[in-house]
């Protein structure tokens, strides 16, 4: 069937597939420092509170240093000059990092717009009349023809045909597909090339509705939205934002009672450092960047919540064919039946399979040449090779007079009869055998003899059962369903290494199963690729469509992968803990400066009219000026020396979360506390020079 031909790519680094967007490329660079002055309009800052607090800290330095007199500030011009410089910088640092982060998204929208051409679509009406018309001009329901050469003028599902086709332009692979009308691989998205044969295609999108104009959208962060985490942590920072602020406004009154006077400049400073900046100015970042590994893994997020769900799934649910196995039938074994030896059976599957060029036909070979059996094809190169067709169910080659057959095993037997042979008794048995292990027996006969059976079976891709054993070090468990009989699952499934299986399941038994994982508070992932699929796509918290499935699947789902590797549902599950591990390490780090900065700034307020405060000054910061600076130019300069982290992401480690979580608190939260420390005292040593 054309169906089993669909040329299916092994999981792979698909960061290797494509150029890649490097985070400080020049363009990227400049275009990211243009844009973190645009952002810097109120209207847009005011989407991220903590730094639009800042800004407007930023606005009240400048009115003080220009206008000293007004705010009685004459003596303190240098002073409030340098702290609104420093605020500026910080917040310019803030509007980069997310400029930065939008920047390889950007990039990629642009990409796929040249994708995005208005092309020539052949029309046809209801008597099958052509008409060519503007690919903008085709709207939901219309018939196409593509042609070999023809760009596929919109998103539609083939209705008739069967045809070669380049999806490079979306997904970055180079090897074309087969896509033929019926099934699972029927789908076809606009901007893809036929590169032989002809399809006609049913359009199911209106024009700016396509899959390519979502992905240029999701992936030029217009259609982000925030994740559920993300705005509770905005929330946290808001709320902490006002507390400091109440605080920072109550001082000057405690201040005055006792005799102290406080600047407003250095209120704002002693704000702006207690207030969770470091976070602040990330945050949005790191949520951008989490979607844009993900789409730079060849996989399209339909949000952001999708991925950070992804982060924490406990229950995986997988088919067995194409993600577990490779779905293409491999030889295992050659069995002799009759009187003939294994020996003998090995050679007339590989003379019969010697011209063969499926992959049964190529796994025979290989599995022969494992055990030792070579063959010269130099005799046989005018050999008359039979190739596989449906009607007859065998393939084989024909050489002066003598034939070589391989086959579904009542195939073979009428093959063999029609020549006067005889079949084995133990034929039968064996083949029995075989199929109750899931297994696919093909019969190989010589002229009118049969000697044997070839049985195939469904291989486990390699490097499985270490992947299925890293998910069970992240707690999270594996789920495998297969329409396979209960023996040859279970056979499977050990050789996987998952820890569950469901044999002969039908669709209703995998939203059962979703069912019940949830119903238990627990976060379920699977992957699929067919109609039957969607509805436990669309159940199911993750779920990851193949491109090359039907448009019900990719609907249902809440991914996408560009590459149809169903396996890579173990990648996004790293890439959104990635994302969760990151933003919760740099709100630890975030907080715990803040330890450190009041440590600096407050003595430095208070030292002149309380003297008892220089306990406080345990850094021995050479004065209160030097003091606020340094905690002020520390604030400003950790955030873009944290950018490549925020962008690039924590790497993560399968381990209890216990461990996790001690491991992560001991090197953001403590070193949160050390590392300002050092910092500031470093800085305040270079300001002494100078002040």
């Amino acid at each position: 069937m054309a169906q089993d031909q669909v040329l299916h790519t092994e999981s792979k680094n698909n960061e290797s597939q494509k150029p890649k967007q490097g985070m400080f490329e020049r363009g990227i660079l400049r275009q990211a420092v243009i844009d973190s002055f645009i952002k810097l309009n109120p209207l847009t800052m005011m989407k991220n509170p903590v730094m639009f607090v800042v800004e407007i800290g930023t606005l009240l330095t400048l009115l003080m240093a220009l206008a000293p007199g007004f705010f009685g500030a004459e003596g303190r011009v240098g002073y409030n000059f340098t702290i609104f410089l420093i605020l500026f910088f910080t917040v310019c640092f803030a509007n980069f990092a997310e400029a930065l982060a939008e920047g390889r998204g950007k990039a990629q929208a642009d990409s796929l717009k040249k994708t995005k051409a208005d092309t020539q679509a052949r029309k046809l009406d209801d008597k099958g009349k052509e008409t060519l018309v503007s690919s903008t001009e085709l709207r939901k329901g219309d018939m196409v023809l593509v042609q070999s050469g023809d760009l596929v003028p919109g998103d539609g599902e083939i209705s008739e045909g069967l045809a070669s086709i380049d999806e490079s332009a979306i997904t970055g692979e180079s090897a074309p597909v087969i896509k033929e009308a019926g099934g699972d691989f029927s789908s076809v998205t606009g901007g893809t090339k036929v590169v032989s044969d002809w399809i006609k295609v049913r359009i199911t999108t209106d024009p700016g509705e396509s899959f390519l104009d979502r992905m240029i959208s999701l992936v030029e962060g217009a259609a982000r939205q925030k994740t559920p985490n993300e705005i509770a942590l905005n929330t946290l920072l808001i709320t902490l934002t006002i507390i400091f602020l109440m605080v920072v406004v109550s001082l000057p009154p405690i201040a005055s009672y006792v005799g102290v006077k406080l600047e407003l400049s250095t209120l704002i400073a002693l704000l702006v450092c207690l207030i969770p900046t470091t976070i602040g100015a990330l945050l949005s970042a790191i949520g951008i960047a989490g979607m844009d590994r993900v789409t730079r893994f060849n996989v399209l997020a339909m949000s952001g919540k999708a991925v950070e769900a992804a982060g924490d799934i406990n229950t995986m649910i997988l088919d067995k064919t194409g993600t577990i196995t490779y779905g293409n039938r491999m030889a295992s074994e050659f069995v002799p039946v009759g009187k003939r030896g294994e020996e003998e059976v090995r050679e007339a599957a590989v003379l019969a399979s010697l011209k063969d060029e499926t992959p049964e036909g190529r796994s025979v070979l290989t599995l022969a040449n494992e055990q030792g059996v070579v063959i010269d094809p130099a005799p046989y190169v005018e050999a008359e090779f039979i190739p596989f067709a449906a009607e007859t169910r065998m393939s084989g080659m024909d050489l002066s007079g003598q034939s070589w057959r391989k086959g579904a095993v009542d195939a073979i037997k009428g093959f063999v009869t029609q020549q006067g042979g005889v079949v084995p008794e133990s034929l039968d048995s064996e083949t029995t055998r075989i199929a109750e292990m899931g297994g696919t027996p093909l019969a190989v006969a010589v002229d009118k003899e049969i000697l044997g059976i070839i049985y195939l079976k469904d291989t486990v891709k390699p490097g499985m059962r270490e992947r299925f054993e890293q998910l069970r070090r992240m707690g999270i468990r594996t789920v495998m369903c297969t329409g396979d009989n209960p023996l040859t699952a279970a056979t499977i499934a050990n050789e996987a290494g998952v820890d569950d299986f469901i044999a002969e399941s039908t669709p209703e038994d995998k939203i059962r199963v979703i069912r019940e994982e949830q119903a238990k508070g627990k976060l379920v992932a699977m992957t699929g690729d067919g109609t039957n699929d969607a509805p436990a796509l669309a159940q199911a918290d993750v779920g990851i469509a193949m491109n090359s499935g039907t448009v019900a699947a990719k609907e249902a789902a809440n991914m996408v992968d560009l590459d149809s590797d169903p396996s890579k549902i173990i990648d996004v599950v790293g890439i959104g803990k990635q994302l969760l591990m990151t933003r919760g390490a740099l709100t630890t780090f975030s907080i715990a400066n803040d330890v450190a900065k009041y440590f600096a700034i407050v003595p430095a307020m208070f030292t002149l009219a309380i003297p008892e405060m220089k306990t406080l000054n345990f850094m021995a910061l050479q004065s209160p000026t030097s003091a606020i600076l340094s905690a002020l130019i520390f604030n400003a300069i950790i955030i873009p020396l944290l950018i490549p982290l925020a962008m690039k992401g924590i790497t993560y480690r399968p381990m209890p979360a216990v461990k996790l979580l001690r491991r992560n608190l001991l090197i953001y939260g403590l070193g949160g506390v050390i590392v300002p420390f050092i910092a500031i005292k470093g800085i305040d040593i270079i300001l002494g020079v100078f002040l």
